[in-house]
């Protein structure tokens, strides 16, 4: 004979009565409950979801499918997947609900419906989280950019410091290019900061979230400097991968190809770096197999490729294809009077230089740009004895005898033009970039800035350029 302790103590009755109890306090709790059979029709709700819901009775719902009740439910989704959607933000009459749903089983475990609680009727209570979750979402997401993409991009517009002339014009000129998927190529001497401005373009563009890849065309040996660009089929020579291997344009598919020293790469490669900018195609080394290949290749050089491509070292047709749009980053020696954010940048508040300091830094010509000044900073900080870095800290470790500057060649060092004239050379320096891009072609230069052939046609008599350029 059973009594009221051995039906306590079956398991099956306890889970049973558990579920009748958490549906109750569930139903009590939560601002509304729906629940609808396999067919997608409602078989139940209360009446704080028919007052929601702006119906008068509860038989205005039941048996008509779901849908129609709660237009963008996704009840009928948790009936055939059987997976049940713990937590969801569902707008319901210009309202958004929290929402849970879970599959509903018979005794053998199969599907025979849905039941859905509304938990919240106001989301301001649940900012704090939900402000959270999308943190840690954004958190996640450059987690997996950057394991991903190891040399993913990290500068911006914001690190490439600096007010004066040429780094303004430098600037506005990469945020022009951000916006389109041009070629670019970069110019100006060692340690400018041509990489930085290159990942700063990169990351402002559509192609923010794909690789940036960079590649110094001069450390590659000649040997092997078609595979590391195309990349190599299977055993396409002694001592290949088995697998083959990917080149740099294959790993920057859909992002940037930074290609720093281009006027160092062989001549060889330069017909074949042509035809991928031409036609977005490349062919691995030991393959017959054409790829496509969504790539923006960003160029730099130090040296005069203008003038490799007189002495026969570059191909005049390659020149013009990465000379799209051209920019020159000015050397440190043309922007002293940004020594103080530029210092501040690289010191990133370690440490502070006095007035006598950066007259001292003034005084020297700079062969080696920001990148020689971040090493002499570096320096200074190791043998300084506080955090305030003088003249006497910068005479011990400068060069002797180089101390001459020069000042730019067209106006005084730190003279600003009134914005009417300064929106006037840049004007005319754009119009120029594009006549040389295009071989003096008007109609693709005037495509190439987006604008008609009549207006390209006034803008170059204006500037007095008109003079040479083809029409056609």
């Amino acid at each position: 004979m059973s009594g009221p302790s051995s039906v306590v103590s079956d398991p099956a009755y306890i889970r049973a009565r558990a579920m009748e109890t958490l549906f109750e306090r569930l139903e009590h709790l939560c601002e509304g409950a729906i629940a609808i059979d396999r067919s997608g029709r409602v078989v139940y709700v209360n009446e704080k979801y028919v007052t929601a819901m702006g119906l008068s009775h509860e038989s205005e719902a039941l048996g008509r499918p779901i849908e129609e009740v709660i237009p963008n439910s996704l009840m009928r989704r948790v009936v055939e997947t059987g997976e049940p959607i713990i937590l969801d933000i569902m707008e319901l009459g210009g309202e958004q609900l929290v929402v849970t749903r879970m599959p509903i089983e018979d005794e053998k475990g199969n599907i025979i419906g849905a039941i859905g609680f509304v938990l919240y009727d106001r989301l301001e209570g649940l900012k704090p989280l939900l402000g959270r979750v999308a943190q840690l979402e954004n958190d996640l997401r450059l987690a997996r950019r950057q394991l991903s993409h190891a040399r993913a991009a990290r500068f911006t517009f914001d690190d490439y410091v600096g007010a004066t002339a040429g780094i303004a014009q430098a600037k506005e000129l990469a945020a022009r290019a951000a916006r389109q998927s041009v070629t670019v190529l970069l110019t100006g001497e060692t340690g400018t900061g041509k990489e930085m401005l290159a990942q700063a373009i990169h990351n402002a563009s559509a192609r923010a979230e794909k690789p940036f890849v960079s590649v110094n065309v001069a450390a590659i040996p000649d040997t092997l400097i078609e595979s590391e660009f195309f990349g190599a089929a299977p055993g396409a020579y002694t001592g290949a991968d088995r697998k083959g291997r990917d080149g740099k344009f294959r790993i920057a598919d859909g992002g940037t190809l930074f290609l720093d020293e281009i006027g160092e790469m062989p001549l060889q490669l330069q017909a074949k770096l042509l035809r991928v900018l031409q036609e977005r195609e490349i062919e691995p080394l030991g393959s017959d197999k054409v790829t496509r290949v969504d790539v923006r290749v960003i160029a730099a050089t130090n040296v005069d490729l203008h003038k490799r491509v007189s002495e026969g070292t570059f191909r005049a047709d390659l020149y013009y294809r990465l000379n799209v749009l051209s920019i020159e980053l000015p050397p440190l020696r043309h922007c002293l009077d940004d020594l103080p954010e530029i210092c501040g940048r690289l010191l990133e508040d370690i440490a502070r230089i006095t007035p006598s300091g950066l007259a001292a830094l003034a005084r020297y010509g700079w062969p080696g740009n920001v990148r020689e000044l971040r090493n002499i900073l570096e320096r200074a900080l190791i043998l300084s004895d506080s955090g305030r870095l003088t003249s006497d800290d910068f005479d011990r470790i400068l060069p002797v005898g180089a101390e001459t500057v020069p000042t730019a060649p067209s106006r005084p060092a730190g003279l600003v033009l009134p914005y009417a004239e300064a929106e006037a050379e840049f004007e005319k320096h754009t119009l120029e970039q594009a006549l040389a891009a295009s071989n003096g072609q008007i109609s693709e230069a005037a495509k190439m800035l987006q604008i008609s052939r009549a207006t390209f046609y006034k803008k170059l008599a204006k500037f007095g350029l008109a003079s040479g350029a083809a029409s056609v």
